[in-house]
């Protein structure tokens, strides 16, 4: 049977890793090369945070984005992060993150322990982990998960999680009995997981999807309460020489209209494979339930987040 939604590609961009956002004027933040680009409400890339004291990284590594900024603040610390920033985890020099604000200045916000090798970041825009960051560490044969309050200061929700990398995110309270936590997949057993604020992690679905390194599920994003017809949902699609799923350089794109038709509803979350972006959803209410619903180019290398206009 024929899937009902297929991503196209939208825009070339070489090297590009992850997409973020949006910002509060519509538009999205974009990782490509190891610098910055911001996608407008129109289509048009524009190179992002290029000034003397802007962003930059090493090319090699996989420095995923997330945007923070939420209506609640971070209580317990007395303060609250500051909206339409850029939050960068950095993988290659000495492990942290790097904030880079709206108007494209960067600087270090939170040191991670030396032996730390951040692999995924998001935003807890629901609360359950105080309005913080959440950065995921791989760790042999498991990963850490930090969070980092609005000072810059990182403590360890747990030390025990699975594997997991890529486009981590935090459900919705919609999201059955995982609402508020962090959602992970993992591509090499093709699990997607959830951690709880007490560090506790369970089993949400199997992805009923090839697994493994460079194969299984890597990207993550959850459809927001006003997603419409005219909406989009976008992926990076990156080129990675020598592998069996090589990548375009691109960043696709998956039309609200095939989504909706695709029976896709607020709160569902989206998760697509690196190797070809075969995408499930995954609806939870009293228990969850898994559909194939889209799948990209062959070729396709997707990293990262899945990220949505409303429309």
């Amino acid at each position: 049977m024929p899937l009902p939604a297929h991503w196209v590609p939208y825009r070339h961009l070489a090297g590009v890793v992850d997409i973020a956002g949006p910002r509060g004027d519509g538009s999205f933040s974009v990782a490509a090369a190891g610098r910055l680009f911001l996608l407008d409400r129109s289509g048009v890339v524009r190179p992002f945070a290029r000034g003397g004291s802007g962003y930059s990284t090493a090319k090699g590594p996989e420095p995923y984005i997330t945007v923070g900024g939420a209506a609640g603040g971070d209580a317990a610390s007395g303060c609250s992060f500051p909206v339409n920033t850029t939050f960068a985890i950095e993988p290659s020099r000495s492990p942290g993150v790097i904030a880079i604000n709206q108007n494209g200045t960067a600087h270090r916000f939170a040191e991670l322990p030396t032996e730390a090798r951040p692999n995924g970041i998001t935003f807890d825009s629901v609360g359950r982990f105080g309005y913080r960051l959440l950065v995921s560490s791989a760790q042999q044969g498991g990963t850490t998960v930090f969070a980092v309050d609005c000072h810059g200061k990182s403590s360890t929700i747990t030390a025990d999680a699975p594997v997991i990398e890529g486009g981590i995110v935090v459900a919705p309270a919609s999201f059955g009995s995982f609402g508020g936590d962090l959602i992970a997949p993992d591509e090499v057993s093709g699990r997607i997981f959830a951690v709880e604020p007490n560090g506790r992690t369970r089993l949400v679905v199997r992805s009923l999807l090839p697994s493994g390194p460079d194969i299984g599920v890597e990207s993550a994003g959850f459809v927001p309460k006003s997603f419409g017809r005219l909406g989009m949902a976008y992926l990076a699609d990156r080129f990675s020489r020598g592998n069996a799923h090589p990548g375009t350089n691109n960043l696709l794109r998956l039309p609200g209209s095939e989504l909706i038709k695709a029976g896709m509803g607020p709160g569902d979350l989206l998760v697509a494979s690196e190797g070809g972006a075969r995408t499930i959803a995954v609806r939870c209410s009293t228990s969850c339930t898994v559909r194939q619903i889209a799948a990209g180019p062959p070729v396709a290398h997707a990293e990262g987040h899945i990220a949505f206009s409303a429309g």
